[in-house]
């Protein structure tokens, strides 16, 4: 006859096995028409909407002066973003070849001259770029170094 040690052990080791057979990962659909037992409240979602969707009076007006100074408007600025307005920029973007939109198209503003102004920028007065050092300035120590670190052999 087996011990009871033995026999404890066997049993142990067949449960231990056979936990995993029935942890199952296979989903089931629920029989009713609850989900899980329980009713969930459905939570309201807003749509929210992402870009610009107004543009400024003032900045109407400034696109309406370049689209008159382009000759796709005529008559005089009045800062209100109408169908006129709209069609004269969708006519300027599709004559340059790009996707008419109802926004305007940032390629289309700075081709219009209404690009970013950066001249109140903190170092714009003050600011020079020019050009980059030249090669033989670069002490040849640091040269050799930048080589070997990429593997090119000079």
């Amino acid at each position: 006859m087996i011990s009871f040690r033995a026999s404890f052990a066997l049993l142990l080791a067949a449960g231990l096995t056979a936990c995993p057979a029935f942890a199952s990962r296979v989903h089931r659909p629920p029989t009713s028409g609850h989900r899980n037992g329980t009713h969930k409240l459905a939570r309201k979602t807003t749509h929210r909407l992402h870009g610009q969707q107004v543009i400024e009076p003032e900045r109407v007006t400034q696109i309406q002066q370049a689209l008159i100074r382009e000759r796709y408007m005529t008559g005089e600025p009045n800062g209100k973003w109408d169908a006129s307005t709209q069609a004269a920029m969708q006519k300027y973007q599709a004559d340059q070849g790009w996707q008419t939109r109802l926004m305007p198209d940032s390629r289309a503003l700075k081709k219009l001259g209404l690009g970013p102004d950066y001249s109140t920028a903190i170092n714009a007065r003050t600011a020079s770029f020019g050009d980059p050092s030249p090669v033989s300035t670069i002490p040849a120590e640091q040269t050799a170094g930048f080589a070997a670190a990429a593997g090119v052999n000079r």
